[in-house]
């Protein structure tokens, strides 16, 4: 039985639609602007799904490029074949349709619950199943997208073939689908993460997904066969993802809790990344994108050994530049030698720089350090900055994330020291943190043999932090580094006594070959990636 009979803009009431050579174009009908509208939200709802699912691949495996690179292929191969699967839909196209949205809507608004909850359940190192479902997820909503676009097609050559051309109507489709993209990936990094979070940003648009479906359950009433089912299914469809946006502050908050073991005081979406604090036992815990950063019980003994082998064999620092280190505790070091006359912090994200600077438990930690006269904030990436600044610093201060992935191994490549060179004075120190010498022990000779690779003389160390391990530090320097006989007051871990063991290495840390990280190459954000997924098998 056919679909369509005498349907809203159905080509049997154009009796000569059929025998004119060319479609005719008047005004747009609402009807006709309708079904292009869904293009826009289908398209935006679909775009939005992929996103999603490669954020949350990246913020829960590591490894932004990779994740997002197969996330993406996965999800346009899905389309691929559902486009491919959508010439074997030949009746009640319209039907079809309906129940396509409303399974995309359904899934694809779920899918970041769905993923939250089970990275909560899962333990760390079952992977295989998390990364099953992930993939599965994608390539059901991918398969359900594919299968969209080329419906809507030919329901609108089929109701309005009188005023379209092939070329016409396959120009008009794509034209509003790819509006659709451009708007959401502008929309969602900038607006709807930091605003909404990305598990309420797939419930909003699962249900743009259903209102395109509740739509055609109007427009196409006459020609829908068992209607009143159809309006149940939008109904439920609709019950379960409003109760799942009134519900997604408190999935949220019980998935981060039982992942992270204490209690989340702070929790924030950026452009760049999500930030979550902890406090409990432990203390107070800072992680980014799920790897932690620090903790108030031992940080100090982290921060103590990243500035002050640098800073006290200096002499007399007085400008003093920080990478990275938007929580202040490295600046909170430096600032306890009189000499320094200016700080300049660079970081990236200034959701970091602005939570250290007002926040009262964590100006507490780093004593209030973005806020001394001495201090110079600058938001911006620290490649780009070197690049575009001319500089010079007594002392420069590395504190960036492990190269988890590739945006951030690009601050651990033989560029990026070639211009950390450019700025450091022909007297002065760079200190690198470099990851676990013992976990990842190719990792930080890696790092080493890069700064080598752009003349600089290198000198490691290590140091123990509970939190963390056996920890990795590398000075760079081009006047020989020498023991500092003289540390400020009130050290907690580093003294003049304790730091030379800092420099000894015993057999299971000791240097190995490693090739230097280019840029070409980012060998090292697979070795890193390799040595610590061995911890957690």
């Amino acid at each position: 039985m056919a679909e369509s009979q005498g349907g809203l803009g159905s080509p049997h009431d154009s009796p000569t639609a059929a025998h004119d050579s060319q479609p005719e174009r008047g005004r747009v009908s609402p009807a006709e602007l309708a079904l292009l509208a869904s293009v826009f939200v289908v398209a935006a709802c679909g775009l939005v799904y992929e996103l999603a699912a490669g954020a949350l691949a990246s913020y829960l495996l590591g490894d932004s490029i990779l994740q997002f690179s197969t996330v993406i292929g996965t999800y346009l191969f899905a389309m691929g074949v559902g486009s491919w699967l959508s010439r074997y839909l030949e009746r009640q196209l319209v039907a079809h349709f309906l129940r396509i949205e409303l399974m995309v809507g359904l899934f694809g608004g779920l899918m970041p619950a769905l993923l939250f909850v089970a990275n909560s359940l899962l333990p760390a190192w079952a992977s295989a199943p998390f990364r099953t479902l992930l993939y599965g997820l994608v390539m059901l909503i991918g398969v359900l997208v594919g299968l969209e676009i080329p419906l809507v097609m030919r329901i609108l050559k089929r109701h309005f073939a009188h005023r379209y051309a092939l070329k016409d109507l396959v120009s008009e489709v794509l034209t509003f689908d790819y509006l659709g993209a451009l708007v959401v990936s502008l929309a969602f990094p900038l607006l709807l993460v930091p605003h909404l979070g990305i598990v309420r940003t797939g419930v909003f648009f699962g249900l743009l997904n259903v209102l395109v479906a509740v739509w055609a359950l109007h427009l196409f009433r006459s020609e829908l066969r068992a209607w009143h089912r159809h309006a149940w299914a939008c109904a439920a469809v609709i019950v379960i993802l409003a109760a799942a946006m009134v519900g997604a502050p408190p999935l949220t908050t019980w998935a981060e809790d039982r992942f992270y073991g204490d209690g989340v005081v702070l929790r924030q979406d950026t452009p760049y990344q999500r930030i979550v604090i902890t406090q409990g036992h432990g203390g107070t815990r800072l992680f980014l994108n799920g790897n932690l950063q620090f903790a108030s019980r031992d940080e100090y003994r982290y921060h103590e050994a990243l500035v002050h082998p640098a800073m006290s064999a200096q002499g007399a620092p007085k400008h003093v530049l920080v990478l990275g280190g938007g929580d202040g505790m490295a600046v909170r070091e430096i600032l306890k030698y009189p000499s320094v006359q200016q700080v300049t912090l660079v970081e990236l994200d200034p959701a970091m720089t602005t939570l250290f600077s007002r926040d009262p438990r964590l100006t507490a930690l780093n004593q209030g350090s973005l806020k001394a006269p001495k201090v110079k904030v600058v938001n911006a990436d620290a490649f780009t900055w070197l690049a575009s600044h001319d500089e010079v610093y007594d002392v420069i201060v590395v504190d960036f994330p492990d190269p988890t992935n590739h945006a951030i191994g690009k601050l651990y490549t033989t560029t990026f020291y070639a211009l950390l060179d450019q700025h450091l004075s022909a007297s002065g120190y760079a200190v690198i943190q470099t990851t676990s010498p013992l976990i990842a022990r190719q990792s930080f000779w890696t790092v080493v043999s890069t700064l080598e690779a752009v003349g600089l003389q290198t000198t490691p160390y290590h140091a123990h932090v509970p939190s963390f391990g056996e920890w990795g530090f590398v000075l760079a320097h081009h006047r020989p580094w020498r023991m500092p006989t003289q540390l400020p007051a009130g050290m907690r871990f580093v003294t003049p006594t304790s730091l030379p063991a800092l420099f000894d290495f015993p057999p299971d840390m000791a240097r190995v070959a490693a090739e230097p990280n280019r840029l070409s190459n980012q060998v090292l954000v697979q070795t890193f990636e390799a040595e610590w997924g061995r911890v957690h098998q």
